[in-house]
């Protein structure tokens, strides 16, 4: 076994902090705490309880976010004395410690990295994801309610707020369309990797003869609007239509008219939510979601007419993104990252952040060479 070189691993080390400190910069951080801090003991603040529920959650990943760097930091002083005094005592169980220790510190790091990385103009807000069954049948359908609860499962590992926001069930079984929030900072940033056309492929638990089937699903994934966005939407431009919330089967779940349906009619883009307990509560989340919808609607064109314009148009996202077999092999792989694991159940329990850095990795990469 090849002796390591310490001096070599602790440069490196130092290197990707220093790097990943000179982004998240510790000074800025101090003040965006303090300036939360503040906001956070105002005496009305929770007159507001939405609006002070989002300061108190960016004040606490912010803390966090510092915590973590500083940390980080100390560690890495930490592992350096450490090597040092195995190295001048020539103590093996001494550097056996620090080999481990060195081996945790570096998986941190990255982790710690993949943070740097999410610089995009909408990567710290939260999320809204809206998952659709396609081409399949039921098993579509079934494949869209499984992959609403690995992405449920993800949030509820990491800790962070889900609401779904509006449900459609499909008849037989399993879901049309899906649509909810992940409440936590930087979820778009983290989940806006995971929009696109998801296949699953195993053999069919509703088909008698136990034949193979391929069904699809389509994962789109906005950042939730907030109020310093300015996406004007005029009565004129939309027909709002109200009906009664409905579950499993057709069931009723409200005898009144409290689902909305709002069709934004220059575009066509048409949000549906049923799942507050009143119109109004149910009118204020669709026009939420409408409103970030139209944003990221108006980045995208702006984004190709830049293209346009230096002559370089060309799509940087496949439509199918991963694929999920479970026959004849077990294997779920990132089409474009080439990121794959042989485990598919861990995967629908919300083990997903593997895939994540890679996509993140990925289009970083991707935004560089153009």
């Amino acid at each position: 076994m090849a002796a390591i070189d310490y001096p070599a691993r602790m440069r490196a080390l130092r290197e990707t902090y220093s790097t990943i400190e000179q982004v998240a910069n510790p000074a800025a951080l101090r003040e965006r705490i303090a300036e939360l801090s503040t906001q956070a003991a105002a005496p009305n603040l929770w007159d507001d309880p939405e609006a002070a529920q989002a300061v108190t959650s960016k004040l606490s990943h912010t803390q966090s976010e510092l915590t973590k760097l500083e940390r980080m930091g100390q560690r890495i002083d930490d592992l350096g004395v450490l090597i040092e005094m195995g190295l001048e005592a020539d103590d093996a169980d001494t550097l056996g410690e620090a080999d481990t220790e060195l081996a945790d510190v570096q998986a941190d790091l990255g982790d710690l990295e993949i943070r740097t990385l999410m610089a995009g103009e909408y990567d710290e807000r939260e999320a809204v994801v809206t998952i659709r069954s396609g081409a399949g049948g039921v098993d579509a359908a079934d494949f869209a309610e499984m992959l609403l609860r690995m992405y449920l499962r993800w949030a509820e590992r990491h800790g962070y707020s889900t609401k779904v926001l509006d449900t459609s069930y499909a008849e037989e079984a399993g879901l049309k369309s899906v649509t909810f929030e992940v409440k936590a900072p930087y979820a778009y940033g983290n989940l806006s990797v995971e929009g696109g056309t998801h296949r699953l492929v195993r053999i069919s638990p509703f088909d008698n003869q136990g034949r193979r089937q391929t069904s699809f699903a389509a994962v789109e994934v906005i950042p939730l609007i907030e109020s310093t966005d300015h996406v004007e939407v005029p009565d004129t431009d939309i027909r709002v239509d109200v009906f009664r919330s409905s579950g499993p089967g057709g069931q009723s779940v409200n005898t009144t008219d409290s689902a909305v349906r709002i069709t934004h009619l220059p575009t066509g883009i048409v949000v549906s939510m049923q799942d507050e307990k009143s119109q109004i509560q149910n009118r204020a989340a669709a026009m939420r979601v409408l409103q970030s919808r139209l944003l990221v609607l108006r980045r995208a064109e702006e984004d190709a007419k830049k293209k346009e314009l230096a002559g370089d148009i060309k799509a940087s996202w496949g439509d199918q993104m991963r694929s999920y077999v479970l026959h004849p092999y077990q294997m779920v792989k990132d089409l474009r990252t080439e990121y794959e694991v042989s485990s598919p159940a861990a995967v629908f329990d919300g083990d997903l952040d593997g895939f994540l850095a890679a996509g993140i990795r990925w289009r970083r990469s991707a935004e560089r060479a153009q």
